[in-house]
């Protein structure tokens, strides 16, 4: 490609509402212009990029034995009242109507459509397994479009859907399509991780994140330093202490804090360790009002408090219901004494704390010295409901837990049956029994893993791409070309044979200042830049670098190709 043929706009300066580095980057090298909240247009250069990405998940999902068709955007209301999603989904779907007042919505997922495909196509075990996938624009109305395309409303993505006779047979393409995704991101050239997750809205009974490692990451994932373990922090397991709860050395006795309201506060007016105290959560669960506790340092994990029984659908309680069960503001609440009975869930480590301190249900007070069995009863429930944290043991039982960010730009799930028993569909088993098949869910944010790479390849002139996603591996910069025929004539040569070796190439011919022109490749992130100038081919040499060195070198054509062909 010519540059001087191509349309390449890039800026120095960063926009003003562009928060990370990936969206900054974005839109100064030209790959995207926005629309409208949450919308962007790919301008040729982002298209190539996306492409680059595009093709490797294809050649994958491929190789992987999965085959690509094309559903529609747009999908019929029916479909999603026979899962019960067109409410549960809630205000991510956009919901529309056509001229005949017929509802519709913008399809953030393909789950029920795909499953209507499947039962009208597939008719016996003998088609099965089999594994259907597309790549294809999807919406999903985001309350808050932030961050470029990384939480953009519209987006491209790679969804794929199996379907199976038994559970067996769908932990088989799991695993396969498990294998396919590491592969993937491998090629990409990211640094990623494979994590234990929550299924969430789309359902299932396993599901696994994959996650491009980066500090800008909006997800935090727990990984052991002694094995290959590692979980979101929805799923990471906090383990209970190991050793037995201590005896009780104190008594109980009332602490002043009259504006303390947080456990930091207290800890330091009373002189004590940020992990000698409770934080009580006040919720309105099935069991009725409710304290949920954990330690001071620690922050309540909702995903797991939520699958606990009777809590799936809690809610945080009012101020009027504070005050009728414990009679104080909050900051001041404990499980001690109550005004009405109230069910108390421990964190595990709660549960094993001596001589702890909590609010003491009056404004301005909390009680030290409180110990379980003397100063209130042991807990309705105990349950891991607390985020780990950097040094607590691996669940596995093998090292401990370090914290990191991730940027989810894949996830994996077992669905079972519950989309294909909603909306009926079977296939004949060898019996000719109708059974309702498995299925299993296979996602990747094509657009997104652009913006991931970026937020781990970058550095103060730009992006510094992978060079399987970069729009061109090789640049040949030409000095003066207008004026200076020898120069010209080799560049075009040198840029002939670099292609026909099945290099991507570019020629940078615009005729720039040679500080503007090498500003723009670093910028765009072209991995191979190569220079040709009056005073090299006078040398008989040509300038090279990689996008990653500190410095050019001076190689002969031959010592540039046998560099290029590695």
């Amino acid at each position: 490609m010519r540059l001087s043929r191509f349309h390449l706009h890039t800026s120095k300066e960063s926009p003003a509402d562009a928060e990370i580095v990936s969206h900054q980057l974005m839109l100064r090298a030209g790959l995207i212009r926005r629309l409208g909240s949450g919308l962007y247009t790919w301008t040729p250069l982002g298209l190539r990029v996306l492409r680059r990405v595009e093709t490797v998940v294809r050649e994958e999902m491929d190789r992987a034995g999965a085959l690509e068709l094309l559903m529609p955007s747009i999908q019929p209301r029916e479909l999603w009242e026979e899962t019960g999603r067109w409410q549960k989904f809630g205000g991510q779907l956009l919901k529309i109507k056509d001229r005949k007042q017929a509802d519709y919505v913008y399809g953030p997922t393909h789950e029920e459509v795909i499953t209507d495909f499947a039962r009208q196509e597939l008719r016996s075990y003998k088609q099965l397994p089999v594994n259907f996938y597309q790549i294809q624009t999807k919406f999903r109305d985001e309350i808050r479009p932030r961050f470029g395309v990384m939480r953009a409303r519209e987006f491209l993505m790679k969804d794929a859907y199996s379907f199976h006779l038994s559970p067996d047979c769908l932990a088989q393409t799991y695993q396969a399509m498990y294998a396919a995704y590491s592969r993937i991101f491998t090629r990409l050239g990211l640094r990623f991780r494979a994590v234990n997750a929550d299924t969430g809205a789309i359902g299932g009974s396993a599901s696994h994140e994959f996650h491009v490692l980066a500090d800008s990451g909006e997800d935090a994932i727990a990984f052991s330093d002694g094995s290959d373990y590692a979980a979101n922090i929805e799923m990471a397991e906090a383990l209970a202490p190991g050793e037995a709860r201590a005896t009780a050395t104190e008594a109980l006795r009332d602490a002043d804090t009259p504006t303390q309201t947080t456990c930091e506060a207290v800890a330091d007016l009373l002189g004590v360790a940020l992990t000698q105290t409770v934080k009580s959560l006040a919720l309105i669960s099935e069991h009725g009002f409710t304290l949920a506790l954990v330690r001071g340092d620690h922050a309540v994990n909702e995903i797991k408090l939520a699958k606990l029984p009777g809590l799936a659908d809690y809610r945080m309680a009012n101020e009027a219901e504070i005050a009728e069960h414990l009679g104080a503001q909050p900051g001041f609440l404990g499980p001690v004494k109550p005004l009405k009975p109230v069910h108390i869930i421990a964190d595990r480590t709660v549960a094993h704390m001596a001589d702890f301190i909590v609010g003491a249900n009056r404004n301005g007070f909390h009680l030290q010295g409180v110990n379980w069995g003397r100063d209130l009863a042991e807990a309705d429930v105990i349950a891991d409901i607390r985020n780990v944290v950097e040094g607590d043991p691996s669940p596995d039982g093998k090292g401990v837990l370090s914290i990191a960010r991730g940027i989810e730009v894949g996830h994996v799930f077992q669905l079972g049956q519950k989309y294909a028993e909603a909306m009926n569909a079977t296939v004949l088993d060898a019996n000719g029994k109708a059974q309702v098949m498995y299925m299993g869910c296979y996602g990747i944010g094509v657009s997104r893993i652009v913006a991931a790479a970026i937020e781990q390849n970058f550095d103060a002139n730009g992006i510094r791409w992978p060079e399987a996603m970069a729009p061109w591996q090789v640049a040949v910069c030409v000095i003066n070309p207008k004026n200076d025929s020898k120069v010209s004539a080799y560049a075009e040569k040198l840029y002939a044979d670099l292609q026909a070796k099945g290099l991507s190439v570019c020629l940078d011919d615009r005729g720039l200042r040679p500080g503007a022109m090498f500003g723009d490749i670093e910028l765009i992130g072209i991995p191979h830049r190569v220079v040709v100038s009056d005073r090299g081919l006078q040398a008989g040499t040509l300038e090279y670098r990689h996008r990653s060195a500190e410095a050019s070198e001076n190689l002969s054509e031959s010592e540039l190709m046998t560099r290029l062909a590695g």
